[in-house]
């Protein structure tokens, strides 16, 4: 079809845009209408509007997902962009009110932060913005340049990261790495080991590890290249894709894993973990906040990523 006659663009509702780009964002009327404050049925009505208006399917079902046209994919990132521009525009000098805010917001991070993030900036933004939606989807999900590109993610929780330069970013805090194993291991018994020192080097290596993974690669991260630039290597015999797997896996055996010093500290007590060093230097990752760039001003977008701060405070 061609494009808007003069008639139909006069009776154009920049709403219905908004719902286009959270139908884009989200797959699913449902979950399209909690991000724009509509109902399933206000959000089906919107859509048949825009096809008439358009002239074109947009949408089309296939099972649970609302599977875009190319006229669709077409008109996404230009009306995107749009829109982000014209809500900049109009919230220039206005007031924000997070009681009156009505939206949903999509995070991505490691289970690690679902654990121990979560439940305090669920409770902040419950109290402060009743109308505001969570969701927090695992890391696994994808490239996180391109779910901010294609706003299936509002922000991302992540360690430094390649990024384009459209990517904001904002660092969070610092991620030294700690050994955890079961409370009482018997090799670290007899080997003397307490509890907040240094795993031997030789007894690191040789004892078999647990190691957070999301493709199930044993090679790649922070402890295994410190490991690599001295000649030696630890022995992976357990890749899991989350952080808690892991912890629970190394308090039934005689697994070691290094995790995250917040983390070892978060459940040591609850499943019997012992916490120790590692046996040599690894380098501490800043961890950062990122978001696209065209969601910097957003008050909205803005006002959760200080909560975001806020919520991760407590980790530094």
């Amino acid at each position: 079809m061609g494009p808007i006659d003069a008639m139909n663009f006069a009776a154009f509702d920049l709403n219905l845009l908004r719902v286009f780009d959270a139908l884009m964002r989200e797959r699913s009327a449902t979950r399209a209408g909690e991000r724009v404050g509509l109902s399933q049925p206000a959000v089906s009505a919107a859509l048949g509007r825009l096809r008439h208006l358009l002239g074109d399917e947009l949408f089309v079902r296939q099972g649970n997902e609302m599977v875009p046209t190319p006229r669709a994919l077409a008109l996404g990132e230009p009306l995107r962009d749009a829109l982000a521009r014209i809500e900049q525009a109009l919230s220039a000098g206005a007031r924000f009110d997070p009681a009156a805010e009505k939206r949903g917001f999509t995070l991505l991070g490691a289970d690690f932060f679902s654990m121990l993030m979560m439940p305090d900036l669920s409770e902040t933004v419950a109290r402060a913005a009743p109308g505001i939606t969570l969701h927090f989807l695992d890391s696994a999900r994808g490239d996180v340049d391109r779910l901010l590109s294609d706003d299936k993610i509002d922000m991302a929780i992540e360690r430094p990261l390649d990024l384009p330069d459209w990517v904001s970013r904002r660092p969070l805090f610092r991620g030294p790495f700690a050994v955890i194993a079961a409370r009482g291991h018997p090799d670290l018994a007899a080997a003397g080991v307490r509890e907040g020192e240094p795993v031997p080097l030789d007894l690191f290596c040789a004892l078999p590890h647990a190691l957070r993974s999301i493709d199930g690669s044993t090679t790649g991260s922070a402890v295994s290249d410190a490991l690599a630039a001295i000649g030696r290597r630890r022995r992976v015999v357990l890749t899991l894709p989350q952080f808690h797997g892991v912890a629970l896996a190394v308090a039934r055996g005689r697994l070691l894993a290094a995790v995250p010093v917040q983390l070892a500290r978060a459940v040591a007590d609850e499943l019997a973990l012992g916490v120790y060093q590692p046996p040599i230097p690894v380098p501490v990752p800043e961890v950062h906040l990122y978001w696209h760039r065209r969601h910097d001003h957003e008050p909205a977008h803005r006002w959760l990523r200080e909560q975001v701060v806020k919520a991760t405070e407590v980790f530094a």
